[in-house]
């Protein structure tokens, strides 16, 4: 358990802070599906798929639970085009504010400042929330399936790819793989981070992405440091990588995107 860990009763506390958010959501539906009908969600699976190296989704984030101020200052802008420059293939964006300290004008921003994939990192979970993270200029919305139901996965990640934008459903045990495989994901993000203790192990990928079956895209998130980590989790079976604290914290962080993006695909292209 790392220094500053939250109670294993955050995730709880971030949830109810959703609810909350999506209620005043309500109250500004017209205004959020206007912005939505503007959106032009930018391809993800083909590409991804078709990388000869283990892609790197590069975060930008404030501060998170887990890890407490990472750079409360960043400049969402600058530090995604360093990302970009250093050959991500994405770049994530923490968009709660209570909790990591983002919100959907970094999203914005960041969008407009790059010209690679970026994803909406927040906590989903009612359809107004894809339409919000379309209107924003998301190309890509994280789904949880330890805080959805399995019928709620399985229409978000609908209503998702009909809105043209990309799910990537995260797991991190055993038991909600079969259930996000049911609901149809495409892209799976295999957390290696339990979100009830915080406690981060690398073997979760290595267990679970090669029972992934061929063409179901696997992403690796959390704990990934250097190098060798990525040629780890490429070598179980995962097509990218999701990295936040460890860019947050460097201090050239385009140099650090480099060489995690330097990584060789060691099993090919998805099937």
């Amino acid at each position: 358990m790392t220094e500053g860990q939250p109670s294993p009763h955050v995730l709880d506390r971030i949830v109810r802070s959703k609810v909350d958010e999506i209620e005043a959501l309500r109250g500004r539906r017209s205004t959020v599906e206007a912005a939505a009908a503007s959106g032009n969600p930018r391809p993800v699976l083909k590409p991804l798929a078709e990388a000869d190296r283990v892609a790197v989704i590069a975060e930008v984030k404030r501060r998170s639970p887990s890890a407490g101020a990472l750079a409360e200052d960043v400049d969402p802008v600058a530090r995604a085009g360093g990302y970009a420059r250093g050959g991500a293939f994405a770049i994530s964006v923490l968009t709660d504010g209570p909790f990591f300290g983002g919100s959907l004008e970094d999203l914005r921003r960041v969008r407009e400042g790059v010209d690679i994939p970026v994803l909406r990192k927040d906590f989903i979970l009612d359809e107004l929330q894809l339409l919000e993270a379309l209107g924003a200029g998301a190309d890509l919305v994280l789904l949880i399936a330890r805080i959805l139901t399995p019928p709620r996965l399985a229409r978000l990640r609908e209503e998702t790819e009909a809105l043209g934008m990309t799910a990537l459903v995260e797991i991190h045990g055993e038991s909600e793989l079969g259930p996000a495989l049911d609901a149809g994901a495409r892209l799976l993000g295999v957390n290696n981070r339990d979100l009830a203790t915080f406690t981060t192990d690398l073997a979760v990928t290595a267990a679970l992405a090669p029972r992934v079956p061929p063409g179901v895209l696997v992403v690796s998130e959390s704990g990934i440091r250097t190098p060798e980590d990525v040629a780890t989790v490429g070598a179980a079976g995962a097509q990218g990588v999701l990295v936040g604290e460890s860019l947050m914290r460097s201090e050239d962080p385009e140099a650090a995107v480099r060489a995690l993006a330097s990584v060789p695909r060691t099993l090919g292209p998805a099937a």
